[in-house]
């Protein structure tokens, strides 16, 4: 892997965590095109590039990361736990699911689930407008939906928004809780493949690679949620159910 490589994959990674469009699927996508093999080493470098873009959630909700928060965050802590176990216990099934025509398949039944619930949600009837509304049965049914994320293509984003908008939440708070719940999942994710590969990460050029792909992350990473937010203000999902159908049968075309 090259710098220029690491650029990219951090434009990717930032671009990609947050919009419901699977940021695993896309960049398993450019590291085939990049001609990066998936060695356990690139995975890891890949995961902790996506703990960077994680934090750009801290810089632009630094208010919810006190204890005043704390009744919030243990409804976050709840909706992770399901996926900590199962990915856990499957960690190795996990891992040998990362493949294009898995990822293609999941993008294209990813697309035409959002266009479903887009086709009967109304977000006039929706009861809860602010992530501190959220309730401790609504955090267990988004829990479980982000399990589905385990499955590389699917998005972590898209599975837990949709599991947000199922169980009431309107648009733009499901967003806002997928993205809080983001961080306790890339927490332990990071630290895992820290502990394990962190010889082979912290030396030479592995390390240059490491850095530029982390800042890059986190700096487009933090103007996508911005963008995004305003995006949520005047459209619905349906352009990503759109996006994911059409760039899976494309991946399934080329591949």
């Amino acid at each position: 892997m090259t710098v220029l490589d690491s650029i990219i994959l951090g434009v990717v990674e930032g671009f990609t965590e947050f919009l419901p469009i699977s940021s695993t699927g896309h960049m398993i996508v450019v590291s085939e095109f990049l001609g990066i093999e998936q060695t356990n080493i690139n995975k890891a470098f890949e995961v902790i590039i996506q703990f960077a873009a994680i934090l750009a959630v801290v810089l632009t909700y630094p208010s919810k990361f006190t204890f005043k928060h704390i009744n919030l965050w243990t409804k976050i802590i709840i909706a992770f736990l399901p996926i900590a176990a199962i990915g856990f216990l499957f960690s190795k099934q996990v891992k040998s699911m990362f493949s294009i025509e898995i990822v293609a398949c999941m993008f294209i039944i990813g697309g035409i689930i959002f266009l479903i619930v887009e086709k009967f949600y109304k977000e006039n009837e929706t009861h809860t407008l602010d992530v501190e509304d959220v309730t401790y049965k609504q955090a267990i049914w988004i829990g479980f939906a982000q399990i589905f994320a385990l499955i590389p293509g699917t998005s972590r984003a898209g599975a837990s928004v949709i599991g947000a908008m199922l169980v009431g939440l309107n648009r733009k708070t499901s967003a806002e809780f997928s993205f809080l719940l983001a961080f306790p999942v890339m927490c332990a994710t990071t630290a895992y493949d820290l502990l394990k590969y962190h010889n082979d990460l912290f030396v030479g050029a592995n390390l240059i690679n490491l850095t530029v792909g982390f800042v890059v992350s986190f700096i487009v990473g933090f103007l996508t949620i911005k963008l995004f937010l305003k995006f949520l203000e005047k459209f619905t999902f349906v352009a990503f159910g759109i996006y994911r159908i059409v760039f899976g049968v494309l991946l399934l075309i080329i591949f």
